[in-house]
């Protein structure tokens, strides 16, 4: 049975390394400037596809582009999406204070797409059946872990929203150590790793270490998926420093490795228009912008983002697809959907480039 941790008196980590990390993700936020908005849509879909393959649920970018677009897809590029939706849900709820209800709602986008699978019926309700890590489907002999019985569950989460709303705890500390009892308390039938690292990001929200944009976390953890969950499996023995010393240096590896792909972002419009090298009246000049933001779109989405008309969307779409600016992701023609491929490979390098240098940092 998780402890109760309302009144909890952290261990002490590394101020410095604390410090560090806090530095990286305002000094991200100040290189992005103006391309925040963007950016912070990129890395909310970033740290969605991240937080998914944790959990197993992987999709090609396409599939995944697709998705975004509101193209019918499998169920996995489908899953990636909703999670960026209980993201961008739980975050934006939670400016001034973390509930129980926002975390419900971030649990109903997030597993809304499952209404007719046998978990439907639990989206965003704290399970009344008991659950488990490991063993078999059928009994939790040689479980992993047990999560405490169903009916601890609702005493231990309004534990854990006062210690989640705390202001006199070093913010990574707070977010590590709420991240760490969400598990342990494991409130949901499915669903628990997303919405417990959507937790991390709408406490660094909350605290003012990321006021605009969303970290990619789960890129750090998804690099060695057993070195997190030992994480967690020393939290639960008692041990909390080694999650938040390898969350502050999480969060570091993060902003530093994102704030090349806000520079990315603000030569990607620049090296688009060298492609195309559009008239000075061309909807282009509107479009090419608007990519950042809207990375995959239809031409009736588009032509409603940018308020260029749709026929001369259309011929800029064609413009750009022949300098290999965008691309067509759906075969039909009809609402057909594309991409800015630039961007979509963007997830590719910045995931690596985290993943390379966590694994560098930690040893492992």
């Amino acid at each position: 049975m998780p402890p109760e941790i309302a009144d909890l008196t952290p261990p002490s980590a590394s101020g410095r390394d604390l410090a560090r990390a806090r530095w990286e993700a305002r000094d991200l936020e100040r290189v992005a400037d103006g391309l925040l908005s963007p950016l912070a849509g990129f890395l909310i879909r970033m740290e969605s596809v991240a937080s998914s393959r944790i959990e197993h649920v992987e999709a090609t970018p396409v599939a995944f582009a697709r998705a975004i677009g509101g193209i019918k897809e499998n169920t996995s590029a489908t899953s990636m999406v909703a999670a960026g939706e209980s993201i961008t849900a739980l975050i934006q709820a939670s400016t001034e204070t973390i509930s129980l209800d926002e975390i419900l709602a971030a649990h109903q986008a997030l597993m809304h797409h499952d209404a007719g699978a046998s978990e439907g019926r639990y989206a965003g309700q704290v399970r009344d059946v008991q659950n488990w890590i490991g063993g078999s489907q059928y009994s939790p002999r040689n479980a992993l872990y047990v999560p405490p019985p169903p009916e601890a569950v609702p005493g231990l989460l309004d534990d854990l929203i006062v210690f989640s709303n705390r202001n006199d705890i070093e913010p990574i500390t707070q977010a590590a150590l709420a991240h760490a009892q969400f598990e342990s308390i494991h409130p949901f039938t499915d669903g628990n790793g997303r919405i417990g690292r959507a937790l991390i990001g709408a406490i660094l929200r909350r605290r003012g270490v990321t006021p605009h944009t969303v970290l990619p976390v789960a890129s750090a953890l998804a690099a060695d998926t057993a070195h997190y969950f030992a994480l967690l499996t020393a939290y639960r023995s008692g041990d909390a420093l080694p999650i938040i010393s390898d969350l502050a240096l999480s969060v570091e590896t993060a902003a530093r490795e994102a704030r090349g792909t806000a520079r990315a972002f603000a030569a990607y419009e620049e090296a688009w228009r060298a492609r195309v090298s559009p008239r000075a009246d061309s909807a282009i000049n509107t479009i090419l912008p608007a990519l950042l933001a809207l990375p995959v779109f239809t031409v009736e989405q588009l032509a409603q983002a940018t308020g260029v008309p749709e026929r001369n969307v259309y011929r800029a779409v064609e413009t750009l697809k022949e300098h290999d600016v965008v691309q067509a992701v759906t075969e039909r023609i009809r609402g057909r959907a594309y991409a800015a491929m630039d961007i979509l490979d963007e997830f590719d390098d910045l995931d690596t480039r985290i993943r390379e240098r966590i694994t560098r940092l930690r040893g492992t």
